[in-house]
């Protein structure tokens, strides 16, 4: 009970702008779970642009942003009722960026474990900073992926491709 306590004092204790984006990660993480339960033909539209990348380049004046959206994300995830694993934490921080008007590029892999079984990971990029999903995705080879841009964000010279 005191753990609880604890956290909920550490909780109310950070600036009104940092309790919010906790909030609403977590509110993300649970609409998140929600569309990992529906049929993924459903779902796919709804994460940008199939087989297409956002790109690496650092904008700057989005890296605060970027930070503090994956920060709170992944603190969130601890404390859901719910599993928010790769795909959910994925997805709740491109729901995240884009309402902030920030492009991302959700990644889908596959590589097998060490009994050989098949195992699926996801990840998120924007820019060349990754939100989620980063550690062992180098083990995956990437099956699918999703590119959420915000307007028409493509930087000249840049291929659509």
């Amino acid at each position: 009970m005191m753990r609880v306590l604890s956290k909920l004092i550490t909780f109310f204790s950070q600036r009104p702008k940092t309790i919010l984006l906790l909030m609403e990660a977590y509110l993300f993480l649970g609409l998140a779970r929600i569309l990992k339960m529906m049929p993924f033909s459903k779902v796919a539209p709804l994460l940008g642009d199939h087989m297409k990348e956002t790109s690496h380049i650092d904008l700057d004046r989005n890296n605060r942003m970027i930070k503090n959206v994956s920060h709170a994300v992944h603190i969130m995830s601890r404390y859901t009722f719910w599993e928010s694993h790769c795909l959910v934490k994925a997805i709740a921080g491109m729901k995240m960026l884009e309402r902030r008007g920030i492009d991302s590029t959700l990644y889908l892999g596959t590589a097998k474990d060490e009994e050989g079984k098949m195992i699926a990971h996801a990840w998120l990029r924007s820019g060349p900073f990754y939100i989620s999903g980063a550690e062992g995705m180098d083990r995956f080879a990437v099956v699918s992926k999703f590119a959420k841009r915000i307007g028409d964000n493509l930087l000249e010279g840049e291929s659509d491709e």
